[in-house]
């Protein structure tokens, strides 16, 4: 339910947004996050005049602001009470003003440069990823092993720890209300973007984030995934344990990884610090961080390949009541 707001409230979120330049940045970063750069761009105004317009938005509680690398991103905000005006504003907005649909038409283009970006490194990178993929079981196995353990049951605020290109967070877009990425990579997060931009998904921010010292609030995500991410990490336990923090009453933390294998030219060439997760090994990390193991799931090769890799997945749930 929406936060009712004072007087005092209304007219502070009225002023700074009642303006013909806030009211367009709001409408953009209403389809997702952008940079000064790219505000500037599909805006065609100064630097410094955008930069006052999402100062003031920002000081009014209607924008959050973070930084990347060298590059600072804006989206809206979704804490406090300028969250749920920012949300009702936004919708009151014709899409088919002519003013809006120009700027719609720019913020294609610079999609459309960042998606050429994000091919280029994908590309440069590709061989590398296709040789792992070529050694374990089909994707398609595990995504759909992965929503099968899941269920079918609505997710208000989901977390996809080291996201990647993004897939986790496109396969469970039916079920959440909000969805986050979380990579240390800015290129990778490039890709992610840009691939969440071709699925039209306005409900996913993506975020450059250490997965042991999370950027949320505890208590507050009611699904992480950790897809193929624990084998390259020193302390597995330690992003588990922080995992377990962020979870609210009765969340849920969903890991596929590696069973144990001896394919030691993972740890020469492709950076893996583990050689796979026994089932033994990975119950007792999910224990010792308060998180109980309620589904598993074991996908082995196929025709007892011994050249493909088994992968394994754990799903775990926080023992506090909901």
């Amino acid at each position: 339910m929406s936060q009712l707001l004072t007087l005092d409230q209304m007219v502070n979120l009225l002023r700074a947004a009642g303006e013909p330049t806030r009211l367009r940045l709001l409408a953009l970063l209403a389809e997702g996050d952008l940079t000064v750069s790219d505000l500037i761009e599909i805006l065609g105004q100064s630097q410094p005049r955008i930069s006052r317009h999402l100062k003031l938005l920002s000081e009014a509680g209607l924008l959050e602001r973070y930084q990347e690398g060298a590059w600072a991103f804006y989206r809206l905000t979704d804490q406090g009470y300028g969250s749920g005006f920012i949300t009702s504003l936004v919708k009151q907005i014709n899409s088919d003003d002519p003013q809006v649909a120009r700027d719609r038409e720019r913020l294609e283009v610079v999609r459309e440069k960042r998606s050429q970006r994000a091919l280029e490194y994908f590309s440069q990178n590709a061989a590398a990823w296709n040789q792992i993929r070529s050694l374990h079981i089909d994707e398609k196995r595990v995504e759909a092993s992965m929503l099968e353990l899941v269920g079918d049951a609505k997710i208000s605020v989901m977390l996809d720890l080291g996201t990647g290109t993004g897939r986790v967070l496109e396969l469970f877009s039916h079920l959440f209300e909000k969805g986050i990425g979380l990579d240390a990579s800015r290129d990778m997060l490039s890709i992610a973007r840009s691939s969440l931009d071709k699925a039209n998904l306005s409900r996913v921010q993506t975020r450059q984030g250490d997965m042991y010292h999370l950027p949320v609030q505890p208590n507050s995500i009611d699904l992480i995934t950790i897809h193929q991410v624990l084998h390259y990490l020193d302390d597995p336990a330690g992003a588990i344990r922080e995992s377990a923090k962020a979870l609210s009453p009765g969340g849920r933390l969903l890991i596929a990884d590696f069973a144990p294998h001896e394919l030691e030219f993972l740890q020469v060439d492709h950076a893996h610090v583990r050689l796979g997760f026994s089932d033994q090994q990975m119950r007792e990390w999910l224990e010792a961080a308060n998180l109980e193991v309620v589904k598993t799931a074991k996908l082995e090769p196929e025709n007892n390949d011994s050249e493909k890799l088994t992968v394994c997945l754990w799903l775990a749930k926080d023992k506090r009541e909901n």
